[in-house]
């Protein structure tokens, strides 16, 4: 079971892209395009993979009480809604 947040959406978006970008953003490579990082933002440790919920165990398995921001190598946010390219529902 994932703990309450501790935090509110402002202040953990706030922690969990400063980490990402001063802490790991420098060491992803090329190959980590696209993958998820989850980040505890209480102690900075992360984990990268293809699966969003590996990575989520993962770090939960090393940090329990993780308080845990995604994002995706390459890009602004995790996931994306809606339609992509222009394209148009028929």
């Amino acid at each position: 079971m994932t703990p309450q947040p501790r935090y509110g959406k402002e202040e953990f978006a706030r922690r969990g892209d400063e980490i990402y970008e001063r802490d790991i953003r420098p060491h992803v490579r090329k190959l980590d395009e696209g993958k998820f990082v989850v980040i505890d933002i209480d102690t900075g440790a992360y984990e990268i993979d293809e699966d969003e919920l590996a990575a989520s165990d993962r770090l939960l398995a090393r940090h329990s009480d993780a308080q845990l921001w995604v994002t995706r190598v390459g890009s602004r946010y995790a996931r994306r809604f809606g339609l992509r390219n222009g394209s148009t529902v028929k």
